[in-house]
Formats: structure tokens, C-alpha cells, sequence
């Protein structure tokens, strides 16, 4: 008599293993590792020296109110919308998520070790950046520090939001970088990257509030500094997470 053997989902301990096959993957990856770190650093490095001496509100200089927040939300897109979908497209193209789907190995364990590696990595960029800018330029930290991660995590869930998106309609990996990269600079456009909202028109500027590059901007500032986060800049972020997951949802193949 034999005894039936059933089959099990792999759990925590393959989970780890892929965690670290992703960031190895991510490491050897050079612009994609220096360029959403390197960046938002460069830009922070050349705007302290006169934003750390320009008092705008309530004794917090333009490094905190404008700068570190464009800098951090920066960090978090560039992983999030150009990174993240490079690496499932070619996964896709590839088949590797194809022959997973037909194991015990499910690709929803890649995608959750692509988004762990992704969120660490986020998290380095910002931890550098809001380190130079406190131990060098002088910056004070966030105000509210509970208020401040919450708006990131929301800031955190937009972008990847938008990434999935882009990587559910991107056919191949460089057509992800592609259409992830328009989608930054787009967002960034009309959220301030360039120059601060207030230089755009008015129609264009209530936009780019609305959408999640500009409203994670506003909401950043106003956690780092201690006011209220306005109401749009939340209902902005959190529309975006529920829409692009649920786009990304019903647009994504494995195949």
C-alpha cells in the first residue's frame, strides 16, 4: 500500500531564498542600483547649501519644507516605476514566471521578493539622503516621525502601484524602462521636479497636487514640518494605490 505524498507550498524559508537571489539580481544591476540612489543625492547635495540657510515657515528652512521631501519621493518612484517593473518584465519575457506558475514555487513569491528588495532598497536611498541632509546640511528630522512613515508607506504603495501597472502592459524589459521612465517624468513634471508647482499654470498645477509624484511632495512637507497633511494630498496617493492595483490586477500575465 503507498502512501499518497501532497504536494505543499513552499513558505518562509523560500521566500528568504528568493529575497536574496533579488538582491543579488539588484546589486549586479549598476544603473539601476546607483541611479535612484545617486540622483536624488546629487540633487539634494547641489540644493542644500542655500535651501539649509533659507528660513521659510515656522523656523524650518526650504532643505526641509521643499528639498528633502522632492528628494525622498524621487527615491521612492524611481525604484518603484523604472526599476521594479524592469525586473518582473523580464521575468515574464523570459518564462521564468510561466514555468513557477506550473510548481509548487508560486510567481506571487517572486513578485513579493522583488517588492522586499525594492522596499529595502528605498529605504537605503532615503536613510542616506535624510542622513547627509541632518548630519551635514543641519536639517532637523521629521517633526511627527509616526505621521512621516505613514505618508512614505502610502507614498511607498502609490509608486509600486504605478510600477505593477507598468510592468502588467510592458512587453519586454528595455519597453518597461521605457514607458516607466515617461511615466516619472510625466508625474514629476507636473508634481514640481523641475522647478516647483506654482510656475506651472493653475489647471496643470491642481493636477500635479492630485496626482501621486505631486501629492506625495505635499504630504512629505507637511509630515517633516509638523503641519496637517491636506486631505488631497492623502485622497491623491490613496486613489492611486486602489486604482493602479486594481488596473494592474486584471491587466497582468504570467505569461
Amino acid at each position: 500500500m503507498t502512501t499518497a505524498i501532497m504536494p505543499h507550498r513552499p513558505g518562509a524559508r523560500a521566500l528568504l531564498v528568493l529575497v536574496g537571489c533579488e538582491a543579488r539580481m539588484v546589486v549586479r544591476d549598476t544603473a539601476g542600483l546607483v541611479v535612484p540612489l545617486g540622483l536624488p543625492l546629487l540633487i539634494l547635495l547641489t540644493s542644500a547649501g542655500s535651501a539649509g540657510n533659507q528660513v521659510v515657515a515656522d523656523g524650518r528652512t526650504a532643505l526641509e519644507v521643499y528639498v528633502l521631501p522632492l528628494v525622498v519621493t524621487m527615491v521612492v518612484a524611481m525604484i518603484g516605476i523604472i526599476n521594479m517593473p524592469s525586473f518582473l518584465a523580464y521575468y515574464r519575457r523570459s518564462g521564468i514566471l510561466r514555468r513557477l506558475a506550473v510548481t509548487p514555487l508560486s510567481p506571487a513569491l517572486v513578485l513579493a521578493a522583488q517588492a522586499i528588495v525594492s522596499v529595502a532598497q528605498t529605504l537605503v536611498g532615503i536613510t542616506v539622503a535624510a542622513g547627509v541632509a541632518v548630519l551635514v546640511f543641519d536639517a532637523r528630522p521629521p517633526a511627527d516621525v509616526a505621521v512621516a512613515l505613514g505618508v512614505l508607506a502610502l507614498t511607498m504603495a502609490a509608486m509600486y502601484a504605478i510600477g505593477m501597472l507598468v510592468a502588467a502592459v510592458a512587453p519586454t524589459p528595455n519597453s518597461a524602462v521605457a514607458l516607466g521612465l515617461v511615466a516619472f517624468f510625466l508625474l514629476g513634471a507636473l508634481g514640481g521636479m523641475f522647478g516647483g508647482r506654482q510656475a506651472l499654470p493653475d489647471p496643470l498645477a491642481d493636477l500635479g497636487g492630485w496626482l501621486p509624484f505631486g501629492a506625495a511632495v505635499d504630504a512629505i512637507s507637511s509630515a517633516w514640518t509638523g503641519a496637517a497633511v491636506d486631505a488631497t494630498a492623502l485622497l491623491g496617493l490613496g486613489a492611486t494605490v486602489l486604482l493602479g492595483t486594481l488596473v494592474a490586477a486584471l491587466l497582468f500575465r504570467w505569461e
